[in-house]
Formats: C-alpha cells, structure tokens, sequence
C-alpha cells in the first residue's frame, strides 16, 4: 500500500508537467504532432480537430487530468490506461529516432523514447494492479463456475427429466 502511495505520483508527475506544457504551449510541439495527427486522420474514422495545435492542447489536457487521478489514486487503473493510450502516439511523433541522421540528436531522441517506452512499462503495471483484490476476470470465471454448479444441482433435483420435459413441452404446444 505504501509503496503504491509513493509510485502512483512518482509516475503521475512526469504527465502532469508534460500536459500542463503541452496545454499552454501547443505551438512548441505541433511540428512534431503534424504526422500522428495525419496519420490518425487517414488511417481511422475518429474525429479529429482541424488545427493540430489543438489536438495538441487537447492530448496536455487528458495527459494533465489522467496524471492527477493517477497521482491522487482515483480511478488509478483508467487513468494508467489513458495515459499509456495517449503516450504511444506522442512517443512516436516527439522521439521518432530513426528518422534523425545527426548523431547527437538521434542519440538524445533515442534516450527520450526509451524512457517513455519505460514510463509506458509502469503505466501498463498500474493498469493491471488489482490492489490485491481478484481481477474482473477471476470474479467472471468464478461467477460462471458458481452459476453452473447451481444450474447442474438445481436440473439434478427436478423431478421431472430433461426428456420428459421436452415431451410435456411438445405436447403443449399448438402445430
């Protein structure tokens, strides 16, 4: 527990300033944005605002509100997700290495998209930590087996057999 109070604002702090940044200085990160922004809009159906400084503002937004929850511990597991969903497009736009020939650079861009490819590692441990409690697909797969069990016990103490149920039924019904 104490160690979840410290890491989930550990973790959230790097989105909080990013967003915040993004959010009031749009313009400074819309030439690298400009291909994902193309790219989405080519490859999906989403709805994307016309001005990529404004998605740009938009992403700081999500980025800054996804890192508070993160770091105040409400609804941890989306927030994690959110933030994950939204840092895979900016990794690949901000920090696209390979395209780079200048060493320095190349080298410094690779730095940065290794630690959001790590950061992206963390988010993805906070999507899946259940905080000890049974994940939503144990307690599905329990609730089967339970309804299962009862259904079985309630058909094995029918007086009436499955066959002559279904005879009674056909019966019943008009041709």
């Amino acid at each position: 527990m104490l160690v979840r109070r410290l890491a989930r604002p550990l973790l959230g702090s790097m989105f909080v300033l990013g967003g915040l940044d993004e959010a009031r200085n749009p313009h400074e990160k819309r030439p690298a944005a400009v291909g994902v922004v193309q790219f989405v809009r080519e490859k999906t159906s989403v709805a994307i605002p016309d001005d990529t400084a404004t998605v740009v503002r938009i992403d700081g937004v999500v980025k800054l509100l996804a890192g508070v929850a993160l770091s105040l511990g409400k609804a941890p597991r989306l927030a994690a997700a959110v933030l994950s969903a939204s840092l895979v497009p900016t990794t690949l736009a901000a920090h696209s290495f390979w395209k780079i020939d200048d060493e320095g650079d190349r080298a410094l861009q690779k730095q940065e998209f290794f630690k959001n490819a790590s950061m992206l590692g963390g988010l993805l441990l906070a999507v899946v930590d259940t905080q000890g409690r049974p994940s939503v697909a144990w307690r599905t797969r329990r609730a089967a087996r339970r309804l299962s069990r009862n259904v079985t016990h309630a058909a094995e103490n029918t007086s009436e057999s499955a066959e002559q149920f279904a005879r009674r039924t056909r019966k019943a019904l008009p041709v």
